[in-house]
């Protein structure tokens, strides 16, 4: 089989859309740091799309910043890669193959760093992105002039710098698409301790201030390189070509960026309407999805897992436990979102993200989103169940449902050194949650039902109140889970 190649285009026979030749030819206008697939699959398709429609004109240099792989890969393929479209919209299954030519070139931060810092002398370049996980938006005090910066954030200063020195009369906007909040407010303030310990010149961090714009973002999208290996021979077969660089996403996709009409101007990828969009203020969105998309991940995964269902698209293929997801996203959680949103905007969201649980091509396992499911708990649904408390005053049947199913699955059945395991029929499974041995405790010792709920619920320490206040939720709780232990998950569930 054929590789994917420039050369080879012509031959390729399959449904994959083929990139037009003036794509190629087009300038360097983004400098990107991180290879992995999230950029390839949502920022450098965002860049492709606008690029298809004659809307940006840019292509990207890409960084990679590790010292580990290499970047054969990309220069085989003449850095062109696939980007496996499958999901869902309005219910419609989505099939689509996209040659991807966003990026022009990949550099090695390790080996090539002064031709990296050259590109910055190029005034069509504006624009810098990353994706270095979480773990990447962290302050490594280092020199970053000298020599190769170690970290993220000094490699980002000592290109800024390069920058100024060349071409002070021109900016930068700068777009982290780490998975904090704030990020580029985040990155920002670890730039001026940088500055201070590298005792930087004044009139540098004059410039930084007016002509580089730090914005925040938020991106969402499932992307994966692995969809498994019957999947991506089908594919594979189907295209008529090997991509080692094959990134497999689902339709849905989400790149907020906070900024004022000048980043607009600028990120003109984002104007497209599909999904990447520029706004003075992206909080909305931060809600949403940590609410309706992530708060229902979270008071479902326990339900699901403990009545059999192994996968996401199992469980939303189940038409009992599937009303259950969507009456919890609409009737409880979308009633309750501590925010101002519009609800015609709620309405959308949600959709989206049934159509996200039902994609049939994704598989996503039900207990790994169980993983650390106390923090989650805290963070994403205890919000809203305060917000509903406040509002109505009575108990989110659904919500109370999903927080019975997480204190069941959080019961352990053993202990194995410091890891603890539940128990689901005959089989055990691990409990990933750093309150594991808390609730080894409290199941232990509560001696009842409603002991244990009014011990875990009255537990500040762990939501940050006493939910035991919200007395019909813990009413409600109560009774949920003395059904579940009585008769079954799904009973409980049809009982609603």
């Amino acid at each position: 089989m054929m590789k994917l190649t420039k050369g080879n285009l012509a031959g390729i026979k399959g449904p994959v859309k083929i990139p037009r030749q003036e794509l190629f030819n087009l300038p360097e206008k983004i400098l990107q740091f991180g290879t992995g697939v999230l950029l390839r699959g949502l920022c450098d398709y965002f860049v492709h799309d606008a690029n298809t429609k004659g809307i940006f004109n840019g292509r990207i240099v890409v960084v990679k910043s590790t010292g580990s792989g290499t970047t054969d890969a990309f220069s085989e393929q003449d850095n062109l890669y696939t980007i496996c479209v499958r999901g869902l919209d309005n219910g419609k299954i989505i099939e689509e193959d996209i040659i991807c030519t966003a990026i022009s070139r990949v550099l090695s931060a390790k080996q090539e760093w002064n031709e990296i810092l050259q590109t910055v002398h190029n005034p069509e370049l504006q624009v810098i992105i990353s994706n270095t996980t979480e773990v990447g938006l962290q302050l490594v005090k280092e020199k970053v002039l000298d020599t190769v910066p170690a970290s993220f954030p000094g490699k980002l200063l000592a290109v800024l710098y390069e920058r100024y020195r060349h071409l002070r009369n021109e900016g930068l906007v700068v777009i982290p698409t780490e998975l904090l909040s704030d990020n580029g407010e985040i990155l920002r303030g670890i730039i001026n301790e940088l500055i201070a310990f590298n005792n930087l010149d004044e009139e540098f961090k004059k410039w930084l201030d007016e002509k580089v714009v730090f914005c925040n973002s938020l991106v969402d999208r499932i992307v994966t390189k692995d969809p498994g290996e019957e999947l991506l021979t089908g594919i594979q077969n189907q295209l008529g070509y090997h991509d080692e660089l094959l990134t497999m996403c689902e339709d849905y996709r989400l790149w907020a960026i906070e900024g004022n009409a000048e980043v607009e101007k600028i990120l003109s990828f984002a104007s497209t309407g599909e999904g990447a969009f520029v706004k003075p203020d992206i909080d909305i969105f931060k809600f949403l999805k940590l609410h309706l998309l992530n708060g229902t991940h979270t008071l479902s995964a326990s339900l699901a897992f403990l009545s059999g269902f192994e996968f996401v698209k199992q469980g939303m293929d189940d038409k009992l436990f599937s009303s259950y997801v969507e009456n919890l996203m609409l009737n409880d959680i979308a009633k309750a979102i501590p925010y101002d949103i519009p609800g015609s905007e709620i309405k959308s969201f949600s959709s989206k993200v049934l159509d996200r649980f039902r994609n049939p091509f994704l598989e996503h396992k039900w207990i790994n989103i169980t993983l650390q499911n106390s923090m989650k708990m805290k963070n994403r649904n205890v919000p809203v169940l305060k917000k509903y408390n406040e509002l109505y005053g009575a108990s989110p049947g659904y919500m109370a449902t999903g927080f019975a199913g997480y204190l069941l699955f959080m019961k352990p059945a053993k202990q194995e050194g410091n890891q603890f395991y539940g128990k689901r029929g005959n089989d055990f499974y691990p409990i990933n949650d750093e309150q594991a041995a808390y609730f080894s405790q409290v199941w232990s010792n509560s001696g009842s039902v409603g002991k244990l709920v009014n011990n875990v619920l009255s537990n500040s320490a762990l939501w940050g109140t006493d939910l035991s206040r919200f007395t019909p939720f813990a009413e409600s709780v109560e009774k949920k889970l003395s059904s579940m232990i009585d008769n079954g998950v799904l009973y409980t569930i049809k009982n609603i």
